[in-house]
């Protein structure tokens, strides 16, 4: 395949730099492409990285979900402003009128109201329709259509709506609208066919600097289906290349280009988010110096995947590491060089204020979701922001979980937004916000476009 010096050159460098055994880019600049690769799948069982081995795409996956679903909209066959209800009469939620009033597009733009996720502790029906059946366990942080905040189990709902409209189970359903169409043979559901092809083994970081397997296939176990939708799919940079092209190119027989442009359009705005100015329809929306992109990254036990696509340039850059948490500022610092090196766009550097004891006090506590405790904390001299899974979710689950990132330092930017910064760590350069209520009390933070609520203050 074709290379490119300086590329390889940058993604050797980066991937020395932050210890990830292994990684795949590539980039498609005017029907060109170029891919760059180094280290290997396994430390224990090497081979060498190359365009076409697997990564798990993590929340990637939610693009090609998406994408079925529209055509599907463009079918007649579903109508993004029906209620879910409509095609999945059994769903039933904590609060019985939300259940009635989520509608399609909520759950393609993260504005359904529904918590993170159902967190799987390995037991029960793992299938989409177990996972329905498990949502009135799941909290809500807000009545549907009131604001985004991103939800897993919402894009697993919506692949449960692409079960019952097309009668097929949803990895065959998406093999017949999406993945065969387009071209994507290395793009896959299922261990079983995971492992029939070259894949990369996820590693994390532990407290010694020493990096130890991740075990992430457990998501891939032919029984565990209920997060597909959201985050099932493994493939390779090749195999994403071709992706892009599919969403550059006219939908291809898949469906009109009309409602494949569609998805481009902001449906909703973020507020301070590092992942995007806005929701398409899926797509993270992005504004470049002018320049309109659309993208989405993922991550998994020890597995971090970015795609990023500027449409009007015919560019695209992909980017697959295989460590924890290091692939996520590896696959930035690749994403931020090729927009730099082949458009010529220069991210701007946020800067941020001088630690403020006052604001610092105020915003120091517990927050939560559904499994994750986020803890800001202050001593006087610095903010500190630490996120890890519930002990209790830990505990509970049979299924290894990847470790909590350790408190790092965060700090307010310019304004009196309580919009920050995350400056070290696995989370650098991840922004957000802290919200309050009416009289002024810190009430939640947003951090990867998700709400965290407060539960409870800094002593």
């Amino acid at each position: 395949m074709p290379q490119d010096k300086p590329l390889s050159e940058f993604v050797e460098s980066q991937a020395m730099e932050f210890g990830v055994p292994g990684v795949a880019v590539g980039v498609l600049l005017d029907g060109r492409e170029v891919y760059a690769s180094h280290g290997v799948t396994s430390l224990s069982n090497p081979l060498p990285v190359d365009e076409k081995t697997l990564f798990p795409l993590g929340s990637v996956s939610k693009t090609f979900t998406a994408t079925a679903l529209m055509r599907l909209v463009a079918e007649g066959k579903v109508d993004l402003d029906a209620p879910v209800r409509s095609y999945v009469p059994e769903l039933k939620l904590a609060d019985e009128p939300a259940a009635a009033q989520i509608t399609v597009l909520n759950l393609l733009n993260h504005t359904a109201g529904l918590d993170w996720n159902l967190i799987d502790d390995g037991e029960g029906d793992r299938s989409l329709a177990g996972l329905v059946a498990k949502l009135p366990q799941l909290p809500l942080i807000a009545p549907p259509g009131a604001r985004a905040s991103y939800s897993q189990a919402g894009y697993n709902l919506a692949g449960r709506i692409v079960e019952k409209v097309t009668g097929l189970p949803f990895e065959q359903a998406m093999a017949s609208l999406v993945l065969d169409p387009v071209g994507l043979a290395d793009t896959v559901y299922g261990l079983s066919e995971v492992m029939v092809r070259k894949f990369a083994v996820g590693y994390n970081r532990g407290d010694d600097g020493e990096l130890r397997p991740a075990r992430p296939w457990a998501a891939f176990k032919e029984g565990a289906r209920g997060d597909n939708p959201g985050g099932g799919l493994a493939s390779s940079v090749s195999d994403l290349l071709r992706w892009a092209r599919f969403q550059l190119g006219d939908g291809e027989g898949v469906l009109p280009t009309a409602h494949l442009h569609r998805m481009w359009e902001q449906t909703v705005g973020l507020r301070a988010s590092t992942l995007g100015d806005g929701f398409g329809i899926c797509w993270f929306l992005h504004d470049l110096d002018g320049l309109h992109a659309i993208g989405h990254g993922g991550s998994g036990n020890g597995q971090f995947a970015e795609l990023l696509i500027v449409p009007e340039r015919d560019f695209a850059v992909v980017s697959l590491a295989n460590a924890g948490p290091d692939g996520y500022p590896f696959n930035q610092s690749v994403v931020r060089w090729a927009l730099e090196h082949y458009l010529g766009v220069v991210e701007k550097t946020a800067e941020p204020v001088p630690y403020d004891e006052t604001r610092a006090r105020q915003v120091a506590g517990r927050y939560e979701i559904d499994a994750i405790n986020l803890d800001i904390a202050t001593d006087g001299t610095r903010l500190t922001l630490a996120v890890g899974i519930k002990p209790e979710i830990r505990e509970a689950s049979q299924e290894e979980m990847p470790p909590d990132y350790p408190a790092a330092d965060i700090a307010f930017l310019p304004g009196d937004s309580d919009e920050y910064i995350v400056s070290e760590g696995g989370l650098k350069g991840q922004r957000g916000y802290f919200s309050r209520d009416a009289g002024g009390a810190v009430t939640g933070i947003d951090l990867a476009g998700r709400l965290f609520s407060r539960v409870t203050e800094a002593p």
